[in-house]
């Protein structure tokens, strides 16, 4: 189910109807899933409807998110998990997410050449994302382009991030189980808390193990963890060497992934996990309608009249605060 990464230019638009897109897409037309995510993508008016239509195909993939520092070895360790994955029979859809292009807003590296070994694969649809200035490592449609492979028919979906950092960590609440990839020689166990990854992760994978340090990573990663105020009883991340370059430990992080997922469904903490995504998606649904409709009152005169209020004395800030709040629910 290879899609073809969003490339902009002269791609023939289909004319299909949601119904039809949804219905092809769910019998595996790579086609029609990329037309969905490039509705997704656009922001397109039909979003309403294709989400409607997809809404009762959603909630049966495992999601799997994936992030670490630039350099560290994401993409060819997602590379290397598609291959694990397929070797179970799995279908996997992932989503790369990438930094923009500051000419074209596309994805800067949409070409996702670590990932060509799948280019053949029905059962596999790979798409890039550009982030497009959203903080946080993902693209601000990232949700929305999960539940379309989610309703594919995609068993597994991993999600690969721009390159965590201190503000990069929204990874946590979109997936089900978050992968943390460190490196020998990309800073020590303290670096590694101060980005906040040490709070993120369900599963630690020291890439690039043929290299000296590595062993010292791994001991930093499990004295930094065991400072961690866990409950009795609550998931405890283990840390797995690989070389993904080589293929090599990546069928340990499948068991781990497997073993967190039964962790997650025999606690009840998925259905929490899910049920905060779905919160935190409607939130930021509804504050980007409310944004819409603040751009339409921004300079309008009742703004100006508050705001002149306000410098003036009249009235305080939060009472001209509340009342174009009540302006813009109206």
């Amino acid at each position: 189910m290879r899609g073809p990464d969003r490339a902009g230019g002269g791609r023939r638009r289909t004319t299909a109807s949601v119904p039809d897109l949804v219905s092809r897409a769910r019998e595996g037309d790579a086609r029609a899933v990329a037309r969905l995510i490039s509705l997704v993508e656009d922001d397109s008016p039909l979003l309403r409807e294709v989400m409607t239509a997809l809404a009762p195909h959603t909630g049966h993939a495992q999601i799997v998110g994936i992030t670490g520092s630039p350099g560290v070895g994401k993409s060819t360790s997602t590379n290397a998990l598609v291959t694990q994955l397929r070797r179970a029979g799995k279908r996997v859809g992932v989503l790369a997410v990438d930094p923009s292009s500051p000419f074209s807003g596309g994805a800067l590296l949409g070409d996702r050449v670590r990932m060509q070994d799948h280019a053949t694969d029905r059962d596999v649809y790979i798409r890039s994302m550009a982030s497009r200035g959203h903080l946080g490592g993902l693209a601000w449609s990232t949700p929305q382009a999960l539940r379309v492979l989610d309703a594919a028919g995609c068993d597994v979906v991993l999600i690969e991030t721009v390159g965590v950092g201190q503000s990069e960590v929204e990874i946590a609440g979109l997936a089900d189980t978050t992968l943390v990839l460190m490196a020998p020689g990309m800073g020590d166990g303290i670096q590694a808390a101060k980005a906040g990854i040490l709070e993120i992760g369900d599963l630690y994978v020291v890439n690039k193990s043929d290299r000296d340090g590595a062993d010292q990573v791994r001991r930093d990663l499990r004295s930094m963890l065991a400072l961690g105020d866990r409950p009795e009883g609550w998931w405890r991340p283990p840390i797995v060497k690989t070389v993904a370059a080589r293929d090599e430990g990546l069928d340990e992080v499948v068991e781990e992934v497997e073993r967190h997922r039964a962790w997650l469904t025999e606690t009840g903490e998925l259905a929490v996990r899910r049920a905060r995504r779905a919160r935190d998606e409607i939130e930021a649904i509804a504050m980007t309608t409310l944004r819409a409709r603040w751009g339409d009152l921004h300079g309008h005169a009742s703004l100006d009249g508050l705001a002149a209020a306000v410098a003036g004395g009249t009235t305080d800030p939060y009472s001209a605060a509340d009342e174009l709040v009540d302006a813009i629910s109206a």
